[in-house]
């Protein structure tokens, strides 16, 4: 099967999975079930499409697949942000009460820690995999410190606020922004085509890259700022995903058997897309909402991550 022929397959399976998570038990009851659905879907779909595409951007950047975006810290610095504007300003200042100026001040502020970030460490040659993870590690682990310290203080009312952010729900999506995340998506979209044809270059590595032609580090940048604001824009919309992205991007590797990223992405944003529908529907149907779909996949790509950490190692 070709690259092209693998894409339908992966469409019809995403499709059939959307339309059966939209007319399951459905009754006869349409208008009240489909807007719901409905809902919950478009947050399905543009989390998935953007924490695959951010991962296989980011993976590229790094040269490395056991790398993702929430690695250096991403979806800790979102909470941290969200914490310090109610500790500091309250859940019922206008930061937090608008919604898109709330989603606008989180983007801000993380596109500028990616910078900063590749600025300390992506310019500098010979740092290996080991200090780049370290160094993530170590940013999440304090954005996570300071996140705590500060919930710990804060009023329990207040607190109650910060818990709705803190775990990804598919059945308390941010509707707000449901809309202008849409847009947001199609616009970096737009803006990333005209760099999708440097990214196979990108994959061989700096020198060959930087020896092809390439402005190596203006590349970087921008592929760094649409990174962060897909990730700002999952993270906004349901919560953080720790390692979604990690899963679809290496099956997405495997099932394409491809080096070119106009099939490695699409590949991905399909899996992606297949993997929230199917758990959600068997956290629904099966379980009955009793597990949460984030755990079943934190817990699943949590394994993996520590299968590819010692595939690596055998390697080296």
């Amino acid at each position: 099967m070709g690259y092209k022929g693998k894409l339908v397959t992966l469409l019809i399976i995403a499709i059939g999975l959307i339309i059966l998570y939209l007319t399951i038990g459905a009754n006869g009851n349409w208008e009240y079930v489909l807007p719901r659905r409905g809902y919950k879907i478009a947050a399905i779909v543009l989390t998935g499409a953007a924490i695959a595409f951010s991962t296989m951007v980011f993976q590229t950047i790094t040269n490395n697949r056991i790398l993702t975006p929430s690695i250096i810290g991403l979806d800790s610095l979102y909470m941290l942000i969200q914490t310090f504007i109610i500790f500091t300003f309250g859940s019922l200042s206008i930061v937090m009460v608008n919604k898109h100026l709330n989603f606008a001040v989180s983007v801000v502020l993380m596109i500028v820690f990616a910078g900063l970030f590749y600025k300390i460490l992506f310019k500098k040659e010979g740092n290996n995999i080991y200090f780049l993870l370290l160094v993530g590690l170590i940013f999440g682990t304090l954005f996570g410190s300071l996140t705590t310290f500060m919930q710990v203080l804060i009023d329990p009312n207040e607190f109650l606020m910060v818990q709705n952010r803190m775990f990804a729900s598919f059945n308390n999506v941010n509707t707000d922004i449901l809309g202008f995340a849409f847009i947001m998506i199609i616009l970096l979209t737009i803006y990333f085509y005209r760099y999708v044809k440097f990214l196979d270059i990108l994959s061989l590595g700096r020198d060959h890259a930087v020896n092809l032609g390439i402005d190596y580090d203006h590349v970087i940048k921008r592929l760094l700022i649409i990174v962060a604001i897909l990730v700002s824009i999952a993270t906004a919309l349901v919560g953080p995903i720790t390692f979604l992205g990690l899963l679809v991007a290496n099956v997405a590797h495997e099932f394409m058997k491809t080096h070119q990223h106009k099939y490695l992405i699409t590949g991905s944003i399909l899996i992606s897309i297949i993997a929230l529908v199917g758990g959600q529907l068997i956290v629904e149907r099966i379980f009955t909402f009793s597990t949460p779909l984030s755990v079943i996949i934190n817990f699943t790509g949590g394994v993996y991550f520590l299968y590819l950490l010692l595939k690596e190692t055998k390697k080296w």
